[in-house]
């Protein structure tokens, strides 16, 4: 289903063994970073991410050309909703693939929504970002934020073929960014990054995740 890429269902995902550094869960919106409000929940819990996390974002923000900012879409997930979302999503492919096996379904919903028990939203280890100008409108980036592979027809992998110039030059820059900041990227979602989790120790060759499951105080 999604050839040469690591899947987050991938059993060597889990595998991955978790000591937890005991990180809090930091408010972005008090730290200089431009925070949409799709995904705003009564608690604040979207705008939360672990303080390693926000440090490697403020660095990314600063290596950004001038007249591009970061925009911030989700942060923290609670284990609940990552639960909530995994399940309606397996549900939905399910219905349009009734003759797919519970592991293919599982590994098909994993493009788009990880494993609860594996998911770096939960650990407050992921990030959904995408790039803006100063006066707040997103870059053309080839497909909106949270299409899933269906909707878009793959064009939400970060190296779709088929993007125009512009949407590869946005998508590129903002890979670039966070990499040398130390995140990793989901290739199935272009938005979609981490540091500290298990898939970001498996793409980077760490012997644990620094960041497991947490709830928001």
């Amino acid at each position: 289903m999604s050839s040469g890429i690591v899947l987050m269902s991938d059993p060597r995902v889990a595998a991955i063994p978790v000591q937890d550094c005991g990180e809090r869960l930091i408010d972005v919106r008090e730290h200089g970073l431009r925070v949409d409000d799709r995904r705003q929940d009564p608690t604040g819990a979207y705008a939360h991410v672990r303080q390693g996390v926000l440090t490697r974002l403020l660095h990314a923000q600063s290596l950004l050309p001038a007249g591009v900012l970061l925009l911030f879409v989700e942060g923290y997930r609670p284990p609940a909703l990552q639960r909530r979302y995994f399940e309606k999503y397996s549900s939905e492919l399910a219905r349009a693939h009734p003759e797919w096996r519970p592991a293919e379904l599982r590994e098909a919903a994993s493009r788009f929504v990880s494993p609860p028990e594996i998911a770096p939203h939960s650990a407050g280890a992921a990030v959904d970002v995408t790039l803006v100008d100063y006066q707040g409108r997103e870059l053309d980036m080839g497909t909106r934020v949270n299409a899933t592979p269906e909707e878009s027809g793959g064009a939400c992998y970060t190296d779709a073929p088929g993007l125009s110039s512009r949407a590869q030059t946005n998508r590129s820059t903002l890979k670039t960014v966070l990499a040398e900041a130390g995140l990793t990227n989901y290739a199935t979602e272009f938005w979609h990054y981490s540091f500290g989790d298990r898939y970001w120790a498996l793409q980077t060759k760490q012997p644990a995740a620094l960041y497991g499951p947490v709830e928001l105080p």
